[in-house]
């Protein structure tokens, strides 16, 4: 008989397989052989696990990432974002992406409706497996930064991003390539109320006065202080981010000998959702410590 974890292992590795392989075609037989599983059986154990189906998944997850290229690349062809989606053609593209997130393409990078986007995603992926937590404890250096705060429902976060993105784009106080990109909560969204979450937008400045110029954007200037902290790197998708926090305070601070700073967790982005791959993002948690 073949066991629960195994056969989640096995969904796991072929939900990993579709995220790192967007960009070329995928059959189902393809599939079932990463699962290790025969092919009558693959599609009801998939849909059983992750609560859609295979073919829905793929699409699923190519659509995704062709959102972020919509909301964040504004100077991509909705053609070209069709294209690298696998499917034929721009309409072909416009009414499946209308069909799943209720919005065209034009009408979402013009305005995306981000609650829906995250309700439309939310279903079940296969736990994955708990590797060892590297953690490094460094001297994190007073870092002068601009940052925009975004105020409220956290599945809105995106709508303030696009905005610093955009201010990026027009200033060269920290352009993205060349400055580091920070998110800085004020605490853990699961626990607070929706309206008093706060997450800062930072990006570091290139600039030696470390000011901001006034801007419709409403970004500041500001400073992330000089401290000490506990550093681990977390490897996939944003959403999951909480895993790794969860396992510095869970795991790592118990057996460490260390005591909690008196600022929040902050992260470091070293790449961006609209760059690269959901499962190709990198993040570092920044812990704060005495």
């Amino acid at each position: 008989m073949i066991q629960k974890d195994t056969l989640e292992a096995r969904i796991k590795r072929v939900c990993d397989f579709i995220s790192h392989n967007l960009d070329k075609p995928m059959d189902l037989t393809e599939l079932s052989e990463v699962a290790a599983l025969s092919r009558f059986h693959f599609h009801r154990v998939f849909l059983a696990y992750t609560g859609v189906s295979v073919t829905k998944f793929v699409q699923l997850a190519r659509l995704k990432r062709a959102s972020f290229q919509l909301a964040f690349e504004s100077d991509s062809k909705i053609i070209d974002v069709a294209l690298a989606a696998q499917f034929d053609s721009a309409e072909a593209f416009s009414r499946a992406f209308k069909r799943t997130f209720s919005q065209t393409p034009s009408q979402f990078r013009q305005t995306p409706n981000w609650p829906n986007w995250y309700e439309v995603l939310d279903f079940t992926l296969p736990t994955p497996n708990e590797d060892t937590l590297a953690v490094e404890i460094i001297e994190f250096p007073q870092t002068p930064i601009a940052y925009l705060t975004h105020c409220g429902d956290p599945q809105k976060v995106y709508t303030t991003a696009g905005q610093f993105v955009a201010w990026r784009k027009q200033t060269r106080c920290s352009p993205v390539h060349r400055c580091r990109t920070f998110g800085m909560p004020n605490g853990d969204p699961n626990t607070m109320n929706e309206d008093d979450f706060r997450l800062k937008i930072c990006g570091s400045l290139l600039t030696q006065s470390h000011s901001v110029e006034p801007n419709p954007f409403g970004v500041k200037a500001g400073m992330i202080p000089a401290m000490r902290c506990a550093k681990a790197t977390h490897v996939g998708s944003h959403d999951t981010l909480e895993n790794t926090i969860y396992a510095l305070y869970q795991q790592w601070l118990p057996q460490s000998g260390e005591q909690l700073g008196e600022h929040n967790c902050f992260f470091e982005y070293l790449n961006l959702i609209h760059e690269v791959n959901e499962c190709d993002l990198r993040t570092d948690v920044f812990l704060p410590l005495q």
